[in-house]
This record gives C-alpha cells, structure tokens and sequence, in this order.
C-alpha cells in the first residue's frame, strides 16, 4: 500500500491544512501591527534604545574637532532621520547653540541649577542621551531624547483582541471538527468491520465485507476476507472428508456383519461337537471377541447415522425407576459371572422422564460395557438415583482406575461418542467424574436445552 493512501498521511495533511490557515486568519501573531501602519513604522526604529544610545555616542565622537556649523547640520542631518527625537546641542560655555525640538525649558545658559531643573521638569520621563562632542569636554555635548511612549511595543486594542480570539475560536474548532470528522469515519469503519466478524450466517461463517478504499482498514478487510475464503475451503474439505468417512463407516459395518454372522454360526456348530477342554476355552473366547466386534460395529454404524441425523428418534414418557430395574436385571448375570458386588438403590417413586426407550437402553448398554471391559479390576457397579446440581439424577459408578489410565483395553471411545450424541438428541445432560478411585457417571434431565430448541 503507497504512503498516500494511509490514514496517516490523511491525518497529517489534516495537521498541515490547519498549520497553514492558522497565520492566514490570524496575520497579528506572525506581522506585527507595526509592519501594517505607517506611523508604526516610523515607531520601529525607537524601540531599540540600546542601539540609538550606540548610534548617538557614535555620531558625537564623529564631531571631534567639528565646527558649530558642522554640528548644526549634523544634527538637522540627525532630526530628519529620527524626527520623534528632540534634539539640541551646547557649547564648551553652557551655551545653547541649536534646539530641534519643542521643548520649552531647554535653559540658553547652562548652569547646575538649571540643569536640574531640566532634568525634574519633564513629566513623563523622557529617555534620554548625553554624548560629548569628540573627545575633548570642552567641545560641549549634545542631547537625544525621546518620549517613553515611543519606545514601547504597539499594542492591539480591546476589539482586536476580541477578534483576533474568535478567530482563534473558529480556527481550533474548525480543526477539532474535521478531526473528529476524520476519526468518526475510521471508527464507523471498524465498527462496521467488527460486526462483519461477530455475526455469522448458518453455517458458522461470517459474510465478507465490501472494500472500496485504500488504506490500512481496506487492508484489515481484506485479511478478513481472505480469512473467510480460507474457511470456507476448509468447510468444505471437512464436509467432504466426513461424509467419506460416514460412507466407509457405513461400509465396513455393513461388509463385515455377514462373515460375523458365518463365523457366529459356525462357532455354534462347534458347541455340538465333542471338544477338548483346550478347544471349548478356545470357542468361548472366539463367542466373546465376536459379541465384542458385533457390539464395536454396531455402535460404529449407530455413531454414522447418529451424526447424519438419520437415526429416528421417539420419544415418550417413561418410568425411569422401573426401566433401570429392567436393564439391571438383563445385565446382572453378566455382572455376577464376571464376580462384581452389584449395589443397586432405586426409590419406590416413580421418575418420569420423556425419552426414547430405544435409545436409553442402548445408552445403559454401553454404559455397562465400558464397565464390564474397563473397570473389572474393581468388581463393582453401583445405580442409584441421587440429588445432582439440584435435579434428580441417575448415577452409575465403579471403582475402577479411571478413565484416564491407558491399558491394552482401552478403545477408540466411540462408545461414549454415542452416548454424548443420544443424550443431546433427547435434551438429555451428564456428567462424568473420574479419578484412580474410580467413575461416575451423572444422567439428568436438562430442561434448560429443551426450552431453548423448543424457543
């Protein structure tokens, strides 16, 4: 981006537009009155009394050995030039040769009294300069004086002072004004820029901006909607590669369900026959490894149609209490074959949650499963309903080592994908717990979620 489109060389354009208006409506800060008046002007040249004192002593050591004539024209030369001056000289006798002034006690014979008297006569105290005449006192000396008045700086008089204010007023409002002009629009702009990034269309993804400047923000939409082109890709390569995976997913479950079945059959077959105490262990653990590979493929093809939103949901008002009782004595003998304590305590009262029974049995299932396979070093499951973040609760707990230790039986988790994925569909909440002493689970009903999707 060039220099000349930046806010900054905006800004400072702004800052010298006001710098060069500034002396032009107010020309009395820069030229003084004195440059505008003729009399002023005349005025200038006597209020450097340090230079005309130079320029008088000067002019008299000139004079040395001039004659009266001489003098007098020097100084009539002298009056000419500063005219505001009063001007006169006396000889080496105290008396007064020339006057150039109006001054009326100026003495024709000079003596200490009335030199005095000169000298307290005048009122306003006049400035004055007393120079011999050369370098011999008895040539005489000559006088310069002028008023105080003259030598003092002009000053703006009470209207111009008040004018020259409310242009002062004018110019830094006017300043003030386009700046705040200035920064409105840049604020506008971000403004306008973060909305763009807050709100977002229904897949995620906020709109892109329209950009028709060039300066450092079109530069920032521009990131912006190159970030947005970027995500929308991404968007797309992700919803390719899940609805691939979904297919083979779908697949592989579909695929290998009927050689599972041949092997199933086959695996019963063999029960008829007479084995050997090393081939019936053999052909229990070829049943047990193939309801476990039936029971990964079928969660595999219900995490597929959970996550397409293709598997139906019917939801109905259940006894709880009643339906845990049930799971729990379809399960207990596989609890009791594999030596857990089973600890179970339901109330006598109904709970009644609207729910998809289907979908809950398979959620308890997997529950159970996890339980069986991971957590049969603590031989132990207990189910009871509890009080949870003030709500009734279904808690299902074992004292296994938890699930963050990692051993040769720990799966991918699709099961627990699956229950998070039902729990949700039926507005459903839980919460797991989880240390080396062991885990539990909390399912509750969470009114919150359903008042929003029903909102």
């Amino acid at each position: 981006m060039k220099f000349r489109h930046s806010l900054l060389a905006k800004y400072l354009l702004i800052i010298m537009v006001a710098l060069i208006l500034w002396p032009i409506v107010l020309p009395a800060y820069l030229i003084p009155s004195y440059l505008l008046d003729k009399d002023l002007q005349q005025q200038a040249q006597y209020m450097d009394t340090k230079k005309l004192k130079k320029m008088w002593h000067h002019e008299a050591a000139k004079l040395d050995g001039a004659t009266p004539d001489q003098v007098d024209q020097k100084l009539h030369s002298l009056k000419e030039q500063y005219p505001l001056a009063r001007i006169f000289w006396v000889d080496g006798t105290g008396k007064t040769k020339l006057t150039l002034s109006e001054q009326k006690n100026i003495p024709a014979q000079w003596t200490l009294a009335n030199s005095i008297a000169f000298l307290n006569h005048s009122d306003e105290d006049p400035i004055t300069f007393v120079s011999f005449i050369g370098s011999n006192q008895s040539n005489g000396f000559m006088v310069f004086q002028i008023p105080p008045s003259v030598a003092k700086l002009p000053t703006l008089s009470f209207i111009d002072d008040k004018i020259l204010a409310i242009y002062g007023f004018l110019v830094f409002g006017l300043f003030l004004l386009v700046s705040w002009l200035f920064f409105f629009k840049i604020r506008k702009r971000l403004v306008h820029l973060q909305t763009a990034m807050t709100e977002t269309k229904e897949n995620g993804i906020p709109e892109k901006i329209v950009i028709n400047k060039k300066d450092e923000i079109s530069e920032l939409g521009k990131a912006f909607n190159h970030m947005i082109d970027e995500l929308i890709k991404s968007r797309q390569h992700e919803q390719e590669e899940e609805a691939l995976r979904k297919q083979l997913i779908a697949n592989i479950s579909h695929d290998l369900r009927t050689p599972l079945t041949a092997i199933r059959g086959h695996a019963y077959s063999l029960q008829k026959e007479p084995l050997s105490t090393e081939g019936k262990d053999s052909l229990y653990l070829i049943e047990n490894k193939i309801d476990l590979l039936s029971h990964l493929l079928e969660n595999l093809l219900s995490y597929t149609l959970l996550s397409a939103g293709k598997y139906t949901l019917q939801r109905k008002e259940t006894d709880m209490i009643r339906f845990i009782r049930e799971s729990m004595a379809g399960w207990y003998p596989v609890f009791e074959k594999e030596g857990f304590k089973v600890d179970v305590h339901l109330p006598e009262k109904a709970l009644i949650w609207h729910i998809d029974p289907h979908w809950f049995m398979r959620i308890l299932d997997n529950l159970y499963q996890n339980v069986v396979r991971h957590a049969n070093s603590g031989r132990y499951i207990g189910v009871r309903v509890v009080n949870y973040v003030g709500k009734a609760a279904i808690l299902i707990e074992d004292r296994g080592p938890g699930l963050d230790v990692i051993t040769d039986k720990k799966g991918a988790g699709i099961g627990l994908s699956i229950v998070s994925l039902m729990l949700q569909e039926m507005q459903l909440g839980w919460n797991i717990t989880s240390s080396l002493k062991g885990t539990k689970i909390y399912l509750y009903e969470n009114k919150e979620m359903e008042k929003n999707n029903l909102e």
